[in-house]
């Protein structure tokens, strides 16, 4: 018997432009949004005349849009258009709501289909996703020393689904462990520190916090950055070295890197494909 991994909605997360949103209905919007290069505000208060407030899903300018995904968001579009009459608001939602709101020609409905272009992000997070590296840092004090760490790495893909998949969980665990094993026992070193180089060898040097650094480095055993290697920047590199394993509906990679038990950094980019 196969094992399958099934996509659970609190198996994904929705986030554009570094938000969390609740619903790949409201990642659409948002989406289109930004491109239509229109600067928006998420949850959106607004006020009631009898001075209770609502949060609308998106404001932008002087607009708001409001995505119906339950009984409930139509029953609060009702409200404000009950209530606030002359607020230009429109809505979003599926058409099963259409019988909650009389206020049809403020609405655009959609149904879902098999055939419908969706964006959706999962996430995995597994002890086996890790790697042990050492760095140095000249530029902070604590730092400015050899030093290494075990780092655990959660990693998100964000792209349009087919078949209500992003990507199959057995085959990104088995990109981001390729990608993670490239790294693993690696010295990570900004390549600005690098003096000279021999076909084995690199030699880097810096002024630091902790007196003057001179090191021979193999290079089968160092990585080189084209910047600090904080996590902030392992994650970008991450991020590139994964970019170009990923299937063409992949739209945009996260990578969170634990360095140690309650810390670490989170990046998100976009993903190019090049045709």
């Amino acid at each position: 018997m196969t094992n399958e991994r099934v996509v659970l909605d609190n198996d994904l997360r929705y986030i554009e432009r570094g938000r969390l949103l609740r619903s790949r209905s409201e990642l659409s919007v948002a989406k289109m949004l930004s491109f239509l290069g229109h600067d928006y505000q998420y949850d959106a208060s607004v006020k009631l005349p009898e001075g209770k407030s609502v949060k609308i899903d998106f404001k932008a300018g002087s607009k708001y849009i409001e995505v119906i995904d339950s009984e409930d968001d139509a029953a609060k579009f009702k409200q404000v258009r009950d209530r606030l009459p002359d607020l230009d608001i429109i809505a979003v939602g599926h058409s099963k709501y259409a019988s909650k709101i009389s206020e049809m020609d403020s609405l655009f409905f959609y149904d879902s289909t098999e055939d419908h272009l969706q964006t959706g992000s999962i996430f995995i997070e597994d002890p086996s996703l890790a790697f042990d590296y050492a760095h140095i840092l000249p530029l902070v004090e604590k730092c400015s020393v050899l030093h290494g760490h075990t780092s655990t790495v959660m990693v998100e893909i964000i792209g349009s689904m087919k078949n209500n998949l992003v990507i199959d969980f057995g085959e990104a665990k088995r990109i981001i462990k390729e990608t993670l094993n490239a790294i693993d026992h690696k010295f990570f070193i900004n390549r600005k520190y690098l003096q000279k180089e021999d076909d084995v060898h690199y030699y880097v040097a810096f002024d630091g916090p902790k007196g003057y650094f001179s090191l021979q480095l193999p290079k089968s055993t160092t990585y080189m950055l084209s910047g600090e290697a904080t996590v902030e920047n392992l994650s970008s590199e991450i991020i590139r070295l994964l970019a170009p394993k990923m299937p063409q509906n992949v739209q945009a990679l996260g990578v969170y890197i634990y360095e140690g038990v309650n810390k670490g950094a989170h990046i998100i980019a976009g993903v190019k494909k090049e045709d």
